[in-house]
């Protein structure tokens, strides 16, 4: 019987090679896109999964109710780690982390390494296997580090890493330190990534700060005992919060601030490691959203749904050439069963090779995907028994679901009416009617979505900032030499060439350079009564001029006022916070008796992410401080040119120092990358999914044409013009588009809506995005179903008539 059903089925398929062709061609671009949308979501939503301790593993975050709402953060002091482990029961491990660059020498090399400064306890707490050297606590030796293999191929090429001696530059001095193991390479879905693992205690500036319980300048992750649940931890933490954090409480009393939920002023909070990737605090609690993954989710799901409605669309379309076969099998004592298995073996055929050729799609493309979309899949993650076992089980239940239909369907049709050929079209139109609108809604709400996207993409790309972001340059300062020493050798190197015009430097770059790093220092102090909080830049002369940053009151830094060391430049923002008529007439206190006088007032300006509003900022010219970056502005004319010269004039400098240098403008694109990528995988799946959908309308035109083509001769026997049948004909399906508009807009605007409340500055959501994808998809379906329509209507009218 098996063997029979595989044998009609297969010589069904052939007689009709289009119909088989048009199938197979929808569902192998379906599977594979779906497969290539899949795997990137699931990689991200896998990040972290490979610590053996992950599940008891957390981040350390504190939440404080202020006057202005709650705010909430990672950053801990010094002393916080170990007395939290000594003072509340439950913490098996626990260990600071701080991300920093270590510049490394080793005989004649200086590499400047992405270095994390943790406690001993963080090799036991996270997997990161030893390939060499020590095994267990590899940093109880305050004088070893830890590097990863790609490190000791950098700095040891072929020699053996373990016990090799290398400096650090730390606070202006190397500093010896012993390879004590090398670590394996780390896996890709890994969010506490590094190149080289260095003890805590030897962080620049931590003899000073190991003991002051208001410097917080580091993360904490901890590991619970077995049976400690979270909650039941950040609970014990109360009497911990009031004993070291009683000042900072009754500061927020002071200052008007109101009590959470809970009625406290200032809460310790554990987040969950896996969770850590999809966690924001921008609305001052911890909120995580995994809508990103999902959201291509569901993309890949409307792709494969279109998919199967275009299948239902074109079998059912189909069904009226078979219908005296199934009378005649009914006839000869066919039951229903097996003609719903004869039915459904010819969509398992389809769907099977449809999926083979999709999963080579999908390997064929993969290096495309992952250039286009960054992200890092690989096809281990496709040959993965559980991937292909997830794989097999959506296959066979969307085979069952999209190919049972129209097997059903025709199974349960009576004999004498499938033996006249006749097929009731009335349950028939109103699924095919439901699938169109479910279609055009599905294509509505993906056009609408792409068209909101990248006009916020648009928007943060071309929004004034406030600073002039096309002729300025940035890169790390990140020699041996003193930064403000390198920063003025740069001066002199560069004073001879016209298309230089300025040269500055800072301690945090704006945007996200080619070192990937964006940092920020928030600084804290009592004014007048009350607690104000501000961001702290330090900056070197020039920096207002070189970015065209505009100065409402006051004067800029003046290398001849001496007295500028010790003075501070404020923005509108912190002008406001300060509450002062004339702010220049302010001193922001600096210590127990020095004061800084307010000596220039900057407007406004984007120097965090653009979805961020504009916060307090003060600028200082802080000669004990050291500069991160620094920033050339060039003349708009031979910009290549000049930023050739600036290479060669930095390595001139800094010989072993690697030039990462950035102008602004892609800085700044580098801080929506995530946007970009989410709006260019929406895009790509709008196509794929309109695309299908041409495919499943085209297939219900024939359908529909198909139902009428003796009223369409007749009618034109009557007199009837081609233009009246063109639109008799298609006017059904422009009522449909109307339906599916009126149903997918409401939806789109909703999730629209809450996507872009995560962003200060947004565009207005106008209910022209949503009028021109109608349109589009008006347009989509005019010419989907004009061609098949107008040649129903040009047709000879007796050869329409005389149509069985």
């Amino acid at each position: 019987m098996l063997k029979n059903y595989i044998k009609i089925a297969w010589r069904n398929l052939m007689k009709d090679k289009v119909f088989t062709g048009l199938n197979v061609v929808g569902l192998s671009v379906a599977f594979g896109v779906a497969i290539l949308l899949s795997m990137a979501a699931f990689f991200d939503l896998s990040y972290n999964n490979f610590h053996e301790n992950g599940d008891s593993i957390y981040q350390v975050y504190n939440t404080q109710q202020t006057s202005k709402g709650p705010e909430a953060g990672t950053s801990q002091a010094a002393p916080f780690a170990e007395a939290l482990r000594t003072e509340v029961p439950g913490v098996e491990r626990i260990t600071r982390y701080l991300e920093d660059e270590a510049l490394t020498s080793y005989g004649e090399k200086d590499i400047n390494f992405d270095a994390v400064w943790v406690d001993a306890a963080f090799f036991e707490m996270f997997t990161f296997p030893s390939l060499e050297g020590i095994k267990n606590n590899p940093l109880a030796d305050k004088s070893s580090v830890v590097v990863t293999k790609e490190t000791a191929k950098k700095l040891f090429g072929n020699t053996d890493a373990i016990g090799q001696t290398i400096t650090i530059l730390i606070d202006g001095k190397e500093e010896p330190f012993t390879v004590a193991s090398m670590v394996g390479n780390h896996n890709t879905q890994n969010s506490l990534e590094f190149e080289m693992a260095i003890p805590f205690e030897n962080h620049a500036g931590y003899a000073e700060s190991k003991e002051t319980w208001n410097a917080q300048y580091h993360e904490v992750y901890l590991q619970l005992e077995d049976g400690v649940a979270a909650q039941q931890f950040e609970q014990n933490t109360r009497s911990f919060v009031d004993l070291h954090y009683q000042e900072s409480i009754e500061n927020l009393k002071r200052d008007g601030a109101a009590v959470d939920a809970d009625g406290r002023y200032f809460q310790i909070g554990l987040l969950p490691l896996k969770d850590i990737r999809f966690t924001s605090f921008r609305k001052g609690y911890a909120e995580v959203t995994r809508a990103a993954p999902y959201l291509i989710l569901g993309v890949a799901f409307l792709i494969l749904l279109i998919a199967g409605v275009n299948f239902i669309n074109m079998s059912i379309a189909k069904s009226s050439q078979r219908l005296k076969e199934i009378g005649m099998r009914k006839t000869l004592g066919a039951q229903k069963k097996h003609l719903f298995f004869q039915f459904w073996s010819e969509s398992l055929f389809v769907f099977t090779a449809s999926l083979g050729i999709g999963i080579l799609l999908s390997s064929l493309l993969i290096d495309e995907f992952r250039t286009i979309f960054r992200t890092s899949i690989s096809l281990e993650m496709l040959t993965s028994p559980l991937a292909l076992f997830g794989i097999f089980i959506a296959t066979f239940l969307i085979t069952l679901l999209v190919g049972g239909y129209p097997a059903l369907l025709l199974s349960r049709l009576g004999t004498i009416q499938s033996l006249k050929g006749k097929l009731e079209s009335s349950g028939s139109n109103r699924v095919r009617n439901a699938l169109m609108v479910l279609q055009f809604g599905i294509a509505i709400l993906l056009i609408s979505g792409t068209l909101v996207m990248w006009s916020q993409v648009d928007y943060m790309r071309n929004k004034d900032l406030g600073f002039d972001k096309e002729q300025v340059l940035s890169f790390p300062v990140d020699g041996k030499k003193n930064s403000y020493q390198a920063v003025q050798l740069l001066r002199e190197e560069l004073a001879g060439n016209p298309d230089i015009l300025a040269v500055t430097a800072s301690d945090s770059n704006l945007g996200r350079g080619k070192d990937g790093s964006q940092s920020t220092s928030v600084w804290g102090f009592d004014y007048k009564g009350r607690g104000i909080r501000t961001n702290a830049l330090t900056v070197d002369y020039d920096y207002f001029e070189a970015l065209g940053l505009e100065l409402i009151l006051g004067r800029s830094f003046d290398r001849s006022n001496t007295g500028d060391t010790q003075s501070v430049i404020i923005n509108e923002s912190m002008a406001k916070e300060l509450g002062e008529s004339d702010p220049l007439t302010a001193f922001l206190p600096m210590g127990d008796s020095l004061r800084s006088p307010i000596i220039g007032v900057v407007k406004d300006y984007n120097f965090q992410d653009i979805s961020r509003a504009i916060e307090p900022l003060t600028f200082f010219l802080d000669r004990e401080s050291g500069l991160s970056y620094a920033f050339v502005k060039v003349a708009p004319v031979n910009m290549a040119r000049s930023f050739d010269a600036i290479e060669n004039a930095w390595k001139k400098i800094e010989p072993n120092s690697a030039f990462l240098g950035s102008f602004l403008d892609e800085n700044i694109d580098n801080t929506f990358g995530r946007e970009k990528k989410m709006a260019t995988m929406i895009t790509s799946g709008s196509i794929v999914a309109i695309a299908l959908s041409c495919i499943g309308l085209f297939a219900m035109s024939l359908l529909i044409v198909a139902q009428r083509t003796k009223e369409i001769g007749v009618r034109k026997v009557l007199g009837a013009s081609v233009t009246s049948i063109t639109v008799l004909l298609t006017k059904d399906f422009l009522k449909l588009v109307i339906v599916a508009f009126l149903i997918a807009t409401p939806i789109a605007w909703w999730f629209l809506r809450q996507w872009l409340e995560n962003y200060a500055n947004k565009i207005d959501l106008g209910v022209w995005f949503f009028v021109a994808a109608g349109l589009l998809a008006i347009v989509i379906a005019l010419l989907t179903v004009g061609s098949r329509t107008i040649k129903a209507a040009l047709q000879n009218p007796v050869k329409s008539i005389r149509t069985e």
